[in-house]
């Protein structure tokens, strides 16, 4: 993620400064951590994380995920920020091409994210018209999805087409050239042409837990559906939060299911952060209510139809990867992920556990 996702990721969740830390006095100890088998041993799909070049220069990272997981998704060398920073004729593989040599030498699948995003692009294809946007989006495509085909196992194909409060659909410097669901057609469509094994997502974040973004996100697979659009599977990111009401993740699992599509649990993280402008829960209750969230989670995804369940993907494996803890505001106290600092097992790993065996 980019800090401007990550903006509007954590919009819902908005805290005062230093809202945690302010409830530090309240915390209870920490807990000893779980004991939990390797999360790839008791998932019901491939268990995946997201990774950064970087990491696989990290002796206890690669440990961590040699035993926890066989997929992993580019968290952020495989967008078009980095692809094309130095312009469309200069794309930037070298990362990828790194963590792609990683996977396959350990025995991972990969899974590619993203190919379109309104978020990005718009630098890089500035001054384009007509036939020349054209060929820049098909091009890039086709040299994205052509590099790594036979490599990835499936494609984030369109990213976040959907504007938060679920109203309707996003602009961008794609929906102008091609209309809302016009540039989606068309970037499956070269997608499919590019890469034609790999299984095609449409990836989504806060379907789940913004019912009206959910019910929009619905629809648009339909329209897409009905097109001819060969939308093949569907990602739901899953960036929860604590005070998601009971029941509302599972609930949407099933009305998703009802596609029959494959489904994806794209980019989980948990975080302990709350919008409650007063809030005086300790740590332990902060993490029980964390640990419903992500246990309902799991066990929805393990209640599906054996052919939906695609994969299940943590957003990062140590709290300290995760874009939760970065920047000025990080207390040191939000346990967003599976695995602490040191690589032992969070509440969130055992919640994990529990969900895929209920």
């Amino acid at each position: 993620m980019t800090p401007n996702r990550r903006t509007l990721l954590a919009a819902p969740l908005a805290l005062c400064a230093g809202g945690l830390a302010a409830c530090d006095r309240f915390a209870a100890a920490e807990p000893t951590p779980p004991v939990v088998p390797p999360l790839k041993s008791v998932s019901p799909a491939p268990f995946g994380t997201a990774i950064k070049a970087m990491q696989i220069d990290d002796p206890d990272w690669v440990a961590l995920a040699r035993a926890n997981v066989s997929q992993l998704t580019p968290e952020w060398e495989m967008k078009m920020e980095y692809v094309l920073a130095n312009g469309l004729g200069r794309p930037n593989f070298d990362r990828t091409d790194r963590i792609a040599a990683f996977a396959q030498a350990n025995g991972m699948a990969m899974h590619g994210h993203t190919l379109i995003w309104y978020s990005q692009g718009a630098e890089a294809f500035s001054g384009l018209t007509g036939a020349a946007f054209d060929r820049a989006f098909d091009g890039y495509i086709a040299a994205m999805a052509g590099r790594y085909r036979g490599k990835v196992r499936s494609w984030d194909v369109v990213n976040e087409p959907i504007l938060d409060d679920g109203s309707g659909m996003r602009d961008c410097h794609w929906s102008a050239r091609y209309g809302h669901d016009g540039y989606i057609l068309r970037a499956f469509e070269k997608a499919r042409i590019a890469d034609p094994q790999a299984v095609l997502f449409l990836n989504e974040y806060n379907q789940e837990s913004v019912p009206a973004k959910g019910a929009q996100f619905l629809k648009l697979v339909e329209r897409l559906l009905k097109a001819g659009c060969p939308l093949q599977g569907l990602g739901l990111q899953s960036h929860l939060w604590i005070d998601i009401p009971e029941g509302v993740i599972a609930a949407y699992m099933r009305k998703i299911g009802q596609f029959g599509l494959p489904i994806h649990v794209s980019e989980l993280d948990c975080t302990l952060r709350t919008d409650r402008r007063l809030d005086f829960r300790g740590q332990a209750d902060r993490l029980a209510a964390q640990g419903a969230r992500v246990t309902e989670l799991a066990s929805a995804f393990a209640a599906l139809p054996k052919v939906q369940q695609f994969a299940f993907t943590v957003w990062g494996l140590r709290d300290t990867d995760s874009w939760y803890r970065q920047g000025a505001k990080d207390d040191g106290r939000d346990k967003p992920l599976p695995f602490d600092s040191f690589g032992r097992p969070n509440p969130i790993a055992a919640a994990l556990a529990a969900g895929f065996q209920d």
